[in-house]
């Protein structure tokens, strides 16, 4: 028999769902970096809109981070937070030593690829344990990020 846990949601479903939670943590977690990275570190021809842009994005990574977070601690679980488990878990991979822009550009495009497949998986886990925090906060992450992703690309183009 299945328990209900504080928020009214089945217990098991839901460490289901914070699982995966915190893998996308990992995940958002090595995307911000290599945002960070990209921001600190380009040159040429389009640094002033690229350094600018990636700010833009790194800060948007770190709201998101912070929002897993809380909702991982509302669904009961407990987020990660060493470095070394996002490492672990993290289906994105650390970039270094990036300058150049359109190197930088489709290494986020890929990692915003990884993402929005991740959330839609949880997504999908949320629905089906009638989870509609989690859900609703991956659709509007999903949205937002494949105009991005949109977005990106054409810069690329």
């Amino acid at each position: 028999m299945s328990q209900i846990n504080a928020i009214g949601l089945d217990s098991e479903e839901t460490q289901n769902v914070i699982e995966s939670l915190n893998r996308l943590l990992s995940c958002y977690q090595i995307q911000y970096m290599n945002a960070r990275g990209f921001h600190w570190n380009i040159k040429g021809r389009d640094f002033f809109e690229l350094h600018v842009k990636f700010e833009e994005i790194y800060n948007l990574l770190l709201e998101k981070v912070d929002e897993i977070a809380e909702r991982i601690l509302t669904l009961g679980g407990e987020p990660l937070h060493a470095f070394s488990d996002f490492i672990e878990l993290s289906q994105i991979n650390e970039v270094k030593n990036v300058s150049d822009g359109g190197q930088a550009v489709q290494s986020l495009v890929d990692g915003y690829s990884t993402l929005i497949k991740m959330q839609r998986k949880v997504l999908s886990d949320a629905g089906d344990n009638q989870d509609e925090g989690t859900a609703a906060l991956m659709s509007d992450y999903i949205k937002e990020q494949e105009k991005l992703v949109w977005m990106l690309k054409a810069y690329l183009d």
